[in-house]
């Protein structure tokens, strides 16, 4: 019979301050499958790890039982310290008697009978566990990094540059994202694109990174360390290796459509390049837009092309790559001003967002950075910045916040009353949040160096009146109602996941969350990797951040993708399922009900088989499977049962 030893931490106060944990140790030292239970106050530190160690050899045990915090926290901190004193590392298992015990009750004498459940349950399951070896798989040491905004472009070029080869992806027909479309960056007012601009040429031409714009994932199979990634390269109608950047096309073009770039604020021409700092900086065709696609006549851009560069017969193409591991850094979008139409959009021509805003301020923008309105290109003299729109508003819009607001729109105050030296601007705000390096010194330079006028309280309605844009707000601080006539009014609206962010989701099979952002795998401990095996996370693709932010996370996903590609081989947990062939009954079920692509059917054999090195383990094929055929390691059929029992007093 094994011998099976119990070891209760005492968490200082977490657990002891709820759970009698002397007595769980005296009554788990009764049962007649435990050869030895102590409590200590600190299982995790260094002094707790050495007493299992040290039990574990002294008390010959074959398998421990540690009642302490969330496996998701320490499970690999008591697996290591029992496979240094001989233990097969999966003969230890993790009751969680702090999550699911003591931080959950008051009642002490109910918490402690609870917490005997919970560890006898465990115990249990540690008695018909078996000593398990990790799956070895080969490792194709190359990474696909969706997305070329800032926080893609550092994730690529930090991978590149430790020596391994990059797939970046970017589905615009340039990288550099919203960070491209920026005037100046708080809290410094460094110029966006001088230091953007340096690291796009870096992406764009170093040797180990194959850069793939215009250009989305079809297509991903595969698992940790062997992917393949199937990514369909749009049609530009230009063929990129022929054409010189020269331009004639896109100067004789005839027809013009608002900028995406510049947020609707001048024209483009329907073959175009985004702005002139573009990598690659090669021109595309909108297809919807050109007068040849749509009428079949024109193709002036081809009569003017010298190299021969325009191609009207081009096709998408999919291009398949093996890569061992995945950077999703699809970035953001903003909620689009069409769904806030209380604050005057589509009504008032003089109602902008901040990006918008960004774009008048930019010295490459439509205006050549002078500030300018919409409706007639008059110089603003009133300005109001409304925050939070759409933001921090769970009943209508979204329920957080999107972080960046409070600053960007303080910089925009400041770099407006820059430009416009006699202008008065007034920013509408709840909180004023300043959570970083420098910032809380900007806002205060902003209010009191350079004469922005905050206004605590929210805007009620916003309205045409002749040529100016009325706002009417209260003033929460002095409890009284403002009107201001304004010349231009700017929105702060609230930063979305990227549009398409579902098929992306769909594709890699990582979570997302209520709000459409990509779940990390632990939001402390694990801020930068998924659940699923091989992907990480960077930037606004997992939630709302600034520059700064954006990078540091973008640097710490291709740490772990180094990590990864350190190893000789990959190793993958083995607690996945199996299938006894006597009992399978061919049914195929769980070949559908797999949400990991684990699963095929041996027509020779006509039985399902499983790909250890896809499964995760997370049981649905065990729960879908009519005939007990489908089991998982260390979490049987059998196992449960037999918890079920321990938990229930049977």
């Amino acid at each position: 019979m094994k011998r099976v030893g119990v070891f209760i931490c005492h968490c200082g106060i977490n657990i002891a301050g709820v759970v009698d944990v002397g007595r769980v140790a005296e009554e788990l030292g009764k049962n007649p499958r435990v050869a030895y239970a102590q409590d200590y106050i600190y299982m995790c530190s260094e002094p707790g790890q050495a007493l299992l160690r040290d039990t574990i050899a002294k008390e010959r045990l074959d398998a421990v039982v540690v009642a302490a915090c969330s496996p998701t926290l320490h499970e690999n901190t008591f697996r290591t310290a029992s496979m240094l004193a001989g233990l097969n590392p999966y003969q230890c298992e993790i009751a969680n008697i702090r999550e699911q015990c003591s931080w959950v009750h008051e009642d002490k004498e109910r918490a402690t009978e609870k917490a005997i459940r919970i560890i006898q349950s465990a115990v249990e399951k540690a008695v018909l566990d078996e000593s398990l070896t990790p799956i070895a798989v080969p490792l194709t040491r190359r990474a696909l990094v969706l997305g070329g905004g800032i926080s893609g472009i550092q994730a690529a070029l930090d991978i590149a540059n430790a020596g391994y080869e990059v797939v970046l992806v970017e589905r615009l027909s340039s990288i550099g994202g919203h960070m491209a479309q920026l005037s100046e960056t708080f809290p410094t007012l460094d110029c966006s694109q001088c230091i953007l601009t340096p690291k796009m040429v870096e992406a764009g031409s170093h040797a180990k990174i194959r850069l793939m714009a215009y250009s989305e994932l079809e297509e991903l199979s595969g698992y940790v360390g062997n992917f393949t990634a199937k990514i369909r390269r749009k049609a530009a109608y230009v063929n990129w290796s022929l054409c010189t950047s020269c331009g004639d096309c896109t100067e004789k073009c005839p027809r013009m459509v608002p900028s995406e770039f510049d947020r609707g604020l001048s024209k483009r021409k329907a073959i175009y390049t985004p702005f002139p700092q573009a990598v690659p900086n090669k021109p595309v065709i909108d297809r919807d837009s050109c007068i040849y696609f749509r009428n079949g006549k024109c193709r002036l851009c081809e009569k003017v092309c010298q190299p021969g560069a325009i191609d009207f017969e081009q096709e998408d193409e999919v291009v398949e790559e093996r890569v061992g591991a995945v950077v999703v850094a699809t970035g953001y979008d903003l909620l689009p001003l069409e769904q806030i139409a209380e604050y005057g959009y589509g009504e008032v021509p003089d109602v902008i967002d901040g990006l918008a805003f960004e774009r008048l301020l930019s010295a490459s923008g439509p205006t050549m950075g002078e500030v300018k309105r919409p409706s007639d290109g008059k110089v603003p003299k009133e300005v109001v910045f409304v925050q939070c729109a759409g933001s921090r508003d769970p009943e209508k819009y979204m329920p957080y916040c999107s972080k960046i607001c409070c600053m960007y729109t303080t910089k925009h105050a400041l770099l407006y009353r820059h430009r416009v030296h006699d202008g008065q601007p007034y920013i509408f705000y709840i909180d004023v949040r300043t959570a970083g390096k420098g910032y809380e010194e900007f806002y205060h330079r902003a209010e009191e160096e350079e004469g922005v006028v905050y206004l605590r309280g929210k805007v009620s309605k916003i309205f045409r009146d002749g040529e100016k844009t009325v706002v009417w707000g209260t003033d929460t601080l002095t409890a009284k109602n403002v009107e201001i006539a304004a010349d231009l009014v700017v929105l702060a609206t609230a930063v979305t996941h990227q549009q398409g962010v579902e098929a992306v989701a769909q594709k890699t099979k990582i979570q997302v969350d209520p709000n459409g952002f990509f779940t990390e795998a632990h939001p402390k401990l694990r801020p930068v990797e998924s659940i699923a095996s091989g992907f990480f996370l960077a930037g606004c693709a997992q939630g709302p951040k600034d520059i700064p932010e954006a990078v540091a996370q973008a640097s710490g996903a291709a740490s772990k993708v180094l990590g990864l590609f350190s190893q000789e081989e990959m190793h993958h947990d083995p607690t996945v399922a199996y299938v006894n062939e006597d009992l399978c009954g061919a049914c195929r079920i769980c070949i559908s009900v797999c949400p990991y692509d684990a699963r095929e059917f041996n027509e020779e054999k006509n039985v399902a088989v499983v790909n250890e090195a896809l499964c995760e383990g997370c049981g649905a094929c065990v729960a879908a499977c009519a005939c007990g055929a489908t089991q998982q390691r260390n979490l049987t059929d059998r196992q449960i049962r037999e918890m079920i029992n321990a938990s229930v007093g049977v």
